[in-house]
């Protein structure tokens, strides 16, 4: 080996060159150090990188055998600018590099080997030195893990907490005696990030400004700093069980449907009930009756055997990881975590395509899974997309939904004109229906099917809501509707609104009637008209007010076009101008409406009073 001796930035980091120094191998070389390498590493360090700082300490080593004779020790080049240190993934700084050594006519020393290669083609005197790797130690996070614990939760300044328990049951239990501070945070997470370069089950998940996501085998750490968090935190999560699809509720026929052909199934659960875990236990099942099975998650963290590959999102897109496999051709792919429209769209672009599709969502009710597709999957596509719904509560399942299609008159109406496509929910143990989905008019509806025959119907409810909306294109003042048999109505108008809302010849009602197809008998009522109350009377209005999906409306008949004022219990809420149709309404969504509502639940009484003109 040459007198000169110009090493790179990977071995400088490896920490090889004091190494050999000591080993009496360099003994009395000449250390040629690129300004280019110091760069690197300041740079490294200066992003919060270890790499940086590991190579700096080297450097520091250097420098104190130099002083004591071991090695000569001498930097040379020029720093690089700002946009060269930006290129170095690309190779310039590692251009530069080579550069000095061939100036120099110097060994190169080297632990990249893509630097090795180049340099060889160069001509230099290059040596390879193969990265050191380090024996993988425990993380001093594992300590915090008992057998029955699901996660652990640091943040500065709070006492360190985990849950623990088992599925479906866990406590949050405090871990420590003192809160956690800055630098023991900083510290583990140094550690984490070292973790996942040494061990081949370790990568980083996500890495963005402020969070970053770690999978360290079974355990999917995320790392929350300022300005995403307003303190560093560290959550880790690792599942507790691993459970086989056999003890579960409802196995036998479960299997069964998924081995006889591809299916579309939706597990759903709320937080922490064992999803994850019954998705592996299918993932499981599916393999041993051969198929061929993938699984979409990110982060990629389900327990399943190396026969199953993991897919995370490609470039950060799911739709970019659906192309792959669909070229890929699996019998099934598990979708972890069926959360966004993008999620739902690409579950139902893969099912559509004949891949059995298995997707984990959140829910809190069976029926919740489904109404998540709504708006996201044309409605009469969601049988062809999902056909079966399993509810997951503390590791159990509890509850089986058939997904079935059909074209029937929708429970509660009795009109043959009236049927249409319906979506029928059933329950897969009794194959009795619960709720039925179809269109009305231009809602979606899920509707509970009832069995009683007492009360009102719920379709009733929705017809009213849909006379009501068509009326009132024609009235001005209130309406009000009543519901007399399944295809039968009657609406009360003020006198003055009858004649528009009948029309000329009975024309406006004749094409209400057919569009929605009921006996509509319209009556003039003035038992709502709202008139002007004398000053001894306080300017007190008499108004009925109505709660629909999306507004509170207060109706005050005829009092179109005058400035009132809501008060409730007594209190001045706001002031108003009546509508033309003399109706004042209010979102829903608004901190008011939630106000109102909430008063009103509580026994207070809403009042409407003339505001006084302004003199």
């Amino acid at each position: 080996m040459a007198q000169l001796l110009v090493p790179d930035t990977s071995v400088v980091i490896d920490g090889r060159i004091s190494a050999r120094v000591k080993s009496g191998e360099l003994k009395g070389k000449r250390i040629v150090v690129p300004e280019a390498v110091v760069a690197e590493l300041e740079a490294q360090a200066n992003h919060g990188r270890d790499t940086g700082l590991k190579g700096l300490e080297e450097l520091r080593r250097l420098s104190e055998m130099a002083k004591t004779g071991k090695i000569e020790l001498e930097y040379v080049g020029v720093r690089p600018d700002l946009d060269q240190i930006k290129l170095a993934g690309g190779g310039e700084i590692d251009a530069m590099i080579r550069d000095a050594a061939l100036e120099l006519g110097a060994s190169f020393l080297t632990s990249d080997m893509v630097q090795f290669r180049v340099a060889e083609a160069m001509g230099l005197d290059v040596e390879y030195v193969r990265p050191q790797r380090d024996a993988i130690k425990p993380l001093s996070l594992e300590k915090y893990f008992t057998d029955d614990t699901l996660s652990i939760h640091l943040k500065e300044g709070a006492f360190p907490m985990a849950k623990r328990g088992k599925v479906g049951d866990f406590t949050l239990v405090k871990i420590g005696e003192k809160p956690m501070s800055e630098r023991e945070l900083r510290d583990l997470s140094r550690e984490i990030f070292e973790r996942a370069k040494l061990d081949p089950e370790g990568y980083v998940e996500m890495e963005k400004t402020g969070a970053s996501v770690v999978q360290l085998g079974p355990m999917r750490i995320a790392i929350a700093k300022p300005p995403f968090s307003d303190g560093l935190e560290i959550t880790a999560v690792r599942p507790v069980a691993k459970v086989d699809l056999e003890s579960y509720r409802h196995a036998p026929e479960l299997k069964e449907r998924l081995r006889e052909s591809q299916r579309g199934l939706l597990i759903a659960g709320p937080p922490g009930s064992g999803k994850s875990t019954f998705a592996a236990g299918v993932a499981e099942y599916l393999l041993k009756c051969n198929y061929v099975v993938k699984t979409l998650e990110s982060p990629r963290d389900l327990q399943v055997p190396p026969e199953i590959t993991q897919y995370g999102p490609l470039e950060g897109s799911m739709e970019a990881s659906a192309d792959i496999l669909l070229l890929v051709r699996p019998d099934y792919t598990i979708y972890d975590e069926v959360r966004k429209t993008r999620d739902f769209k690409v579950f139902a672009d893969m099912r559509l395509a004949g891949v059995g599709m298995i997707g984990v969502v959140h829910a809190n009710k069976p029926i919740d899974a489904l109404q998540r597709l709504l708006g996201r999957v044309d409605l009469g596509m969601i049988p062809q997309v999902v056909d079966t719904v399993v509810f997951i509560e503390k590791g159990e399942v509890t509850k089986v939904l058939d997904v079935e299609f059909t074209v029937k008159v929708p429970a509660g109406m009795v009109e043959a004109d009236l049927a249409r496509p319906v979506i029928v929910i059933k329950d897969f143990e009794t194959h009795r229906a619960e709720y039925e989905m179809y269109t009305y008019g231009e809602e979606i509806v899920v509707m509970p099917v009832t069995k009683g025959s007492n009360s009102k119907k719920p379709s009733w409810k929705l017809a009213s809501r849909e006379i009501e909306k068509e009326i009132s294109h024609h009235a001005r003042g209130p309406v009000e509707v009543e519901m007399l048999t399944d295809s039968k109505a009657v609406v009360r108008v003020h006198s003055d609104d009858a004649a528009r809302v009948i029309g000329k010849a009975g024309k406006n009602i004749e094409q209400i009637e057919k569009l929605l197809g009921l006996h509509i008998d319209v009556r003039a009522s003035d038992e709502a008209v709202c008139r002007v109350p004398s000053v001894e009377e306080n300017d007190l209005l008499a108004p009925r007010m109505e709660d629909t999906a999306r507004h509170i409306i207060i109706w005050l008949g005829d009092c179109a076009g005058q400035a009132v004022e809501v008060y409730v219990g007594g209190d001045p809420i706001f002031t108003a101008t009546v509508g033309r149709r003399g109706d004042i309404r209010i979102a829903k969504s608004s901190e008011m409406a939630k106000q109102i509502l909430k008063r009103i639940k509580d026994g207070e009484k809403i009042e409407v009073r003339r505001a006084l003109a302004e003199t």
